[in-house]
């Protein structure tokens, strides 16, 4: 398995988890919840391809290790950055910072970076920011998906999960030409 250039930072909510099914429990915990229809497939795929994966995510770090183990998909990331641990939410760069730092990367990896997510004013905004390349998922129809302004303007738009496989694909192929 060759390692690829690119490195992707993944949203949890409506990116990979449907947040519509989650379950919470009495404190707010999400203790399962579905994906959405390709987000396994996705995940399982980027990385048998060799790419680094990172969770980068707003929210409760028990959520997620409940619902990613629940899911089998925790063991697929490299490092999981929660705004619970970090004490701040995207769009800070301190979020973005956290996994850049985990995966031993500095600033000037950011132009091989991707952050793939469901919302503009967090994730595309919070990419954007650091020169990280940014996608927007628009599967879900809770956010918006019309940019405020240009910082919350994507790079890419995908509708689904597996419409990232062949985007990820050519970015890697680029960086590899330059």
């Amino acid at each position: 398995m060759e390692n690829k250039k690119l490195i992707i930072f993944l949203d949890s909510g409506d990116t990979i988890v449907d947040e519509s099914t989650e379950i919470r429990d009495e404190e707010g915990i999400v203790i399962s919840a579905d994906l959405i229809p390709g987000a396994d497939v996705m995940v399982k795929t980027l990385y048998e391809r060799g790419y680094t994966l990172a969770l980068v995510a707003d929210g409760d770090a028990q959520s997620f290790k409940n619902v990613f183990k629940q899911n089998d998909l925790y063991e697929y990331f490299t490092t999981m950055i929660y705004s619970e641990t970090i004490k701040a939410s995207k769009p800070s760069p301190r979020m973005f910072k956290a996994a850049i730092g985990a995966l031993d990367l500095s600033d000037s990896d950011c132009s091989r970076i991707i952050m793939v997510g469901n919302n503009l004013s967090r994730d595309v905004k919070g990419a954007n920011a650091l020169g990280i390349t940014s996608v927007f998922q628009s599967w879900t129809t809770r956010y918006p998906h019309t940019p405020a302004d240009e910082t919350e303007r994507p790079a890419y738009t995908i509708r689904e999960p597996l419409e990232l496989l062949d985007l990820v694909e050519q970015l890697n192929r680029e960086l590899a030409y330059n």
